[in-house]
């Protein structure tokens, strides 16, 4: 097939193809006319490609994924390069997660300080003679 069908297939465009050709993860033939000539498996590979890439795997991180497959191997990540990026992407992920956490936790006793700093208001300006509850942006407490 040539470039334009496998980037329909592969839901990609020519454009990326030649780049991936020019970053070597993807390798062409010629066919007599000098046209870009691929089979199935370079659709294999692109597939490979993206859904990793939808995983957030950088496009150098595919690299080993796509050795695999070369070598003949029927899936991509069955490869000892395969498994070390695996593991290298899920350490990035846990220390992500590690800090997102710490985020979350951060902003709900936020949330938490703020909601009882306004149940403070609200119960002072409650009182008799207490304040007009009021917020930086010049609303009223309810």
């Amino acid at each position: 097939m040539r470039i334009g069908e496998l980037a329909a297939r592969a839901g990609t465009t020519a454009r990326a193809l030649r780049y991936y050709e020019a970053r070597g993860l993807l390798s062409a033939r010629r066919d007599e006319k000098g046209y870009r000539e691929y089979g199935e498996g370079d659709l294999r590979l692109l597939e490979q490609i993206r859904t990793l890439q939808d995983f957030g795997f950088e496009l150098e991180e595919t690299r080993p994924f796509v050795e695999c497959l070369r070598a003949g191997h029927p899936e991509g990540d069955s490869c000892p390069a395969s498994l070390a990026v695996y593991r290298r992407k899920l350490a990035e992920l846990d220390a992500l997660v590690g800090q997102l956490t710490a985020v979350r936790e951060t902003v709900a006793e936020q949330l938490r300080r703020a909601e009882r700093a306004m149940g403070e208001l609200a119960a002072e300006a409650s009182a008799p003679g207490g304040p007009e509850p009021g917020c930086e942006l010049g609303g009223q407490l309810s």
